[in-house]
């Protein structure tokens, strides 16, 4: 599971944008590493654990010949409040590590496998994500 091994505040801000403007990714947009790619189509905030769950899905169907590549990484602290508490007394507690995704950026990349099985273990990472996404290749 990723997380930072240091933080300098342990709480942000929820940083919110306004839904009525379009946000894009404008880094992590082109395939570096890999010659396939998974491609975020809609924006989504997504979780350590999620990110390890789509890994370990491509991971299965890659085998030894096969490497991966996560573009992506957890910094954002999440607070929550208990359940069931009355409202006020200050933000909740940390409790997870997550990552904003904008529309265009790559999660994962991967390379050594023919093009119909990088498709599919890209696929199935994809199902593990609280996002639409595409599978894109170096053309």
């Amino acid at each position: 599971m990723l997380f930072p091994k240091k933080v300098k505040f342990r709480k942000w801000h929820s940083m919110r944008v306004n839904p009525a403007k379009k946000q894009v990714a404008t880094r992590g947009i082109t395939i570096s590493f890999g010659s396939h790619a998974l491609k975020a189509t809609t924006p989504a905030r997504i979780s350590s654990n999620q990110i390890e769950a789509g890994r370990r899905a491509m991971a299965r169907l890659l085998g030894k010949t096969g490497r991966v590549w996560v573009r992506v990484f957890p910094d954002r602290p999440e607070t929550k409040k208990g359940g069931e508490l009355p409202m006020g007394k200050g933000k909740g507690d940390p409790y997870r590590f997550i990552c904003d995704i904008k529309p265009g950026r790559l999660i994962y990349e991967i390379d050594g496998l023919d093009d119909k099985t990088a498709r599919e273990a890209l696929k199935k990472a994809g199902a593990k994500l609280p996002l639409k996404s595409v599978v894109v290749s170096r053309a």
